[in-house]
């Protein structure tokens, strides 16, 4: 998507409508000059720059190029206007005509993306917001003059053309870039490669490349409170300054780079939740469980997770359910687990076996412990819902038989030799020995009584 825009104050942005025209990935439409104001005029007005010392760019003439997108027309002069006699006086010759530089976004789809309706579009929306705020942001290297920004990139004006790529992509792709070019094994939201040439003389600025994980994304947005595409909208600008010359190696570095992306997102009238320290950390792979405990997310298959899931809670049983004819959890069903677990599910045990049994079980399949489904510290219902567990693991629930009940139990079956079990939270009991109460523990991962 490219876009011709004749730069100029960001508080003085009245816009013509555009040409028509339109292609998938690559489009041009070019916007007439804006006329140079005598008040402004300046030794940059040629290379058609008008600066100015306002320093909001939330300024209400910005509608103008937005109305000019969307095809409004120009309001009609008046009746009484048109009915007035000429000038004696000739016309003042035309302004010179300011260059035009040429905005090119290049929106493309890493290909392990899937096609999901959300993401097509968010890229049809995309393609006119990228050189949105790409003038916006190139118009604020005149306007301020920050310390701690790079400024191998400063005159802009003697360029034709200026042109970004944006590829969205999952967390795979981001996190093998990441341990290829970076070193660091781990997902990010975004990455910035430039791909600026000091001293080069081309008629074409190439900022360069600014690669965007919608699966973090995503789930930035969900932890944040706004949607996926203001989080894209927000990682685009970050992105953009970053190959403008700003960092965030310092603290006086990041807070310039937070005043100019906050500035940009409300000249566009975007939202925005700038580098706020107290912002949660969600571009690593991390997942809150239901526990309280941050922790390392499970490994990721390579599917789209950026949607939110259609259940939150999943009360899994276990016998017949999880476990096979060897109580043993299959690999599909493991599998699928840890696919929802990475999806943002919750997973809780309800069963008849006592904890410990489901602990040992799943531990076979690596989702015990902390990072599973399944610890003493999870939830869970147990002993077909005589004792259940709440967050933290703490008892939420306990019920007992009746004592009578239990003594004429055990009677019968001391007396007519028959296996007989009782589980109290997390032991067991019988009243002798036998292969049957053996398997309970050899087989079924229960106590050893």
């Amino acid at each position: 998507v490219s876009r011709a825009l004749p730069f100029a104050s960001r508080s003085h942005l009245h816009l013509s409508p555009p040409l028509r025209g339109a292609a998938l990935l690559s489009s041009t439409s070019l916007l007439p000059h804006l006329p140079a104001a005598a008040s402004t005029a300046s030794l940059l007005s040629w290379r058609g720059f008008t600066p100015t010392p306002e320093t909001s760019r939330f300024a209400q003439p910005f509608a103008g190029f937005l109305s000019g997108i969307r095809g409004f027309r120009r309001a009609r002069r008046g009746q009484a206007a048109a009915k007035r006699e000429p000038p004696q006086d000739p016309a003042p010759p035309p302004p010179p005509k300011e260059s035009e530089i040429e905005l090119c976004a290049r929106i493309s789809v890493e290909d392990d993306l899937p096609d999901d309706v959300e993401v097509l579009n968010v890229i049809e929306i995309m393609k006119l917001n990228v050189p949105m705020a790409m003038k916006i942001a190139l118009d604020g290297l005149l306007e301020y003059n920050y310390k701690t920004r790079d400024t191998s990139i400063s005159d802009v004006g003697k360029y034709e053309k200026v042109e970004v790529s944006v590829l969205l992509c999952n967390d795979n792709f981001i996190q093998n870039l990441n341990k290829e070019w970076r070193g660091e094994d781990c997902a990010t939201d975004m990455l910035s490669v430039s791909q600026f040439i000091p001293d080069l003389d081309v008629p074409t600025l190439m900022l360069g490349d600014i690669v965007i994980s919608v699966e973090t994304a995503a789930r930035q947005a969900e932890a944040r409170g706004h949607t996926l595409l203001d989080e894209l909208r927000t990682l685009v600008v970050r992105g953009l300054l970053r190959l403008l010359g700003f960092d965030r190696h310092s603290d006086e570095a990041a807070m310039e780079m937070e005043k100019e992306e906050l500035l940009i997102l409300k000249s566009l009238r975007w939202k925005g939740r700038g580098l706020a320290k107290n912002a949660p950390d969600l571009s690593k792979p991390h997942t809150e469980t239901l526990d309280g405990q941050v922790t390392n997310s499970l490994k990721r298959a390579g599917s789209l997770r950026f949607y939110r899931p259609k259940f939150k809670y999943i009360f899994c049983d276990m016998d017949g359910t999880l476990l096979n004819s060897k109580s043993q959890v299959t690999a599909r069903n493991a599998e699928a687990l840890k696919e929802a677990r990475s999806r943002g599910v919750n997973i809780v045990i309800a069963t008849g076996k006592t904890r410990p049994a489901a602990i040992d079980a799943l531990n076979m399949v690596d989702l015990s412990g902390r990072n599973g489904i399944v610890s003493e510290s999870s939830p869970g219902i147990f002993l077909q819902g005589l004792l259940v567990y709440g967050l933290e693991g703490r008892e939420i629930y306990r019920n007992t038989l009746n004592q009578e009940v239990c003594r004429e139990a055990f009677l019968y079956s001391l007396e007519h030799k028959v296996p007989l079990v009782a589980f109290s939270q997390d032991r067991c009991f019988s009243m002798f020995k036998d292969p049957l109460v053996d398997s309970l523990h050899e087989v079924y991962h229960e106590p050893k009584v």
